[in-house]
């Protein structure tokens, strides 16, 4: 009778426009405080106990990297290098852009940040090169749900927070899929380029792949910071996040300078001389090279060695700084050089320090501080008042009773797959996915597991589900952020989208019934997930 009660309570509060977060924490209470043999006091403990948790931490931290990532031109430069990368191709502008959705996605873990960021770039390049605004728009609210599946992930950190497993597993176990994901996405553009005799792009050379490279480097590396610490074992994922928010905020505010009391100004004037220039850039280089192998070094290597791996670094920065000053100054004008860089990189250092109070109370950084701060206490309060409802759920053994009915029922691992399927994508239509990802996954994941589910495969399946949902009506997140930074109505929007949102079906499938897509990287590096019955 209580399991009958529950949910017609979080019905009833849902049909009524009560928020998510609302009807999950009022229908919990409301049970315990009238049906239930628990006592009050248990949603004060319960409420305590998930404000604590240590996985939950990572979430505000990769929203506001995110937040720095969005707002600090980084998407511009992605854009440009995917379109230096695959932009030759027929449909290559398109293609391009969901390259670019899926290198933002390892950096945001959020899609609708994804959309906003690429989007409002992607889109009107297509329109300008003689795409339809409702192909573009199509293409870049499919892309974008991206956001959700390749590492870093919001929605997997939700998940596993819910369910106990694995944070890294989860990040290494949406790498595969991501990847198929995007593959399928740019072959199907292909095709439809080929038909519909699409714009074709222009090759520009190597040189173009490289400078694009350059200028994307600071922000890609964010990548290798996030996913290298953690399998690296230098830090856990919601330290990663720490790392990750700080990192962007220092790439957006001292390195690109696209916001803070830094926009604008450029490292070198623009009277500089070759020679300058020249021997400047060949102290970035060399001085980049130095960090980025010490810390690939300390992430493969592990910390002994300190002294060798700085020697390593050291000799390959000097190397690589010495390599573009003479290829670009000659031998003769190297010293000049390196000596005129070396003021310029003085100057700009001291430049950095002498603003860096000022980034912190700049009205830049504080507008993304407070835009990420907004969504992280809506996120969290979602998450806090489900995770309530799934105490509830498990206090009254409401999971276990299930499972005895559907075992009594005769389902089977593919059976119970094609429910959990036919569930998340009915409930994603309607629901934030973070929140019904938390109802539904402390009800099915004891199922999964006697049912010999991987537990890490259920979780990529529900994060698939939750993309789907985020580019169905009528809640369709991405459908919104679409109409919003397009001008179209959410109509147009869902017709442009729908021929994609196919493909995602097909992957759906595919992630489904084929596991090992999903369990290999994780498995393979990290053995598999056990889990206690």
């Amino acid at each position: 009778m209580e399991p009958i009660i529950l949910f017609a309570l979080v019905f009833f509060f849902l049909l009524t426009g009560v928020p998510v977060a609302v009807s999950l924490g009022l229908s919990s209470l409301l049970l315990i405080a009238f049906f239930s043999t628990d006592t009050i006091s248990s949603v004060a403990l319960q409420l305590y106990t998930a404000s604590q948790n240590y996985t939950l931490l990572a979430i505000p931290y990769f929203i506001l990297a995110s937040a720095f990532m969005s707002t600090g031109g980084v998407a511009q430069r992605i854009i440009r290098f995917a379109i230096a990368t695959i932009g030759s191709f027929r449909g290559g502008l398109a293609m391009a852009s969901v390259l670019a959705c899926m290198l933002f996605a390892a950096l945001s873990g959020s899609s609708p940040a994804t959309v906003v960021a690429i989007g409002t770039i992607a889109i009107a390049g297509m329109r300008q090169v003689g795409y339809s605004k409702e192909f573009a728009s199509g293409i870049i609210a499919n892309a974008g749900t991206l956001g959700i599946l390749i590492p870093p992930s919001i929605v997997m950190v939700v998940y596993a927070a819910a369910t106990d497993v694995s944070v890294g597993r989860m990040f290494l176990a949406g790498v595969i899929p991501g990847i198929v994901a995007g593959l399928m996405l740019m072959i199907t553009i292909f095709i439809m380029a080929r038909v519909k005799n699409l714009p074709k792009g222009e090759w520009l050379g190597w040189g173009e792949f490289l400078r694009a490279g350059k200028d994307a480097a600071w922000g890609l590396f964010l990548i290798i910071i996030i996913l290298g610490g953690i399998y690296g074992g230098v830090f856990t994922p919601t330290e990663a996040a720490a790392v990750a928010a700080v990192y962007a905020f220092v790439i957006a505010l001292f390195v690109y300078r696209d916001m803070g009391p830094l926009k604008g100004k450029r490292f070198l004037p623009e009277g500089a001389s070759p020679a300058t220039r020249t021997g400047f850039f060949a102290w970035v280089y060399g001085l980049a090279l130095f960090v980025v192998v010490l810390i690939v070094t300390y992430f493969v290597f592990g910390e002994g060695e300190i002294a060798d791996r700085t020697i390593l670094s050291a000799i390959l920065g000097a190397v690589g700084g010495l390599a573009y000053l003479l290829r670009r100054q000659g031998a003769a004008g190297a010293p000049v050089a390196l000596a005129a860089g070396l003021a310029a990189l003085a100057r700009n250092l001291a430049q950095s320090l002498l603003y860096a109070p000022l980034t912190i109370v700049h009205h830049d950084t504080r507008k993304v501080m407070i835009d990420a701060a907004r969504t992280t206490i809506m996120l969290m309060f979602i998450i806090v008042n489900a995770l309530l409802f799934a105490h509830v759920l498990t206090s009254e053994r409401i999971p276990q009773a299930i499972t005895e009915w559907m075992l009594t029922a005769g389902f089977d691992w593919f059976t119970f797959l094609i429910a959990v399927n036919v569930l998340l994508l009915i409930g994603g239509q309607f629901m934030e996915p973070s929140g019904l990802l938390l109802i539904v996954a402390p009800v099915v994941f004891p199922i999964a597991v006697e049912l010999g589910v991987d537990p890490i495969h259920l979780g990529i399946i529900m994060v698939v589900n939750m993309e789907i949902g985020m580019i169905t009506p009528p809640i369709g997140l991405n459908l919104f952020v679409t109409s919003g930074i397009t001008g179209m109505s959410l109509v147009q929007v869902v017709r442009a989208a729908a021929p994609f949102v196919a493909v995602l079906f097909l992957f759906l499938i595919l992630i489904t019934y084929v596991p090992v897509i999903s369990t290999f990287l994780p498995t393979t590096l990290m053995g598999p997930e056990i889990v206690t019955r």
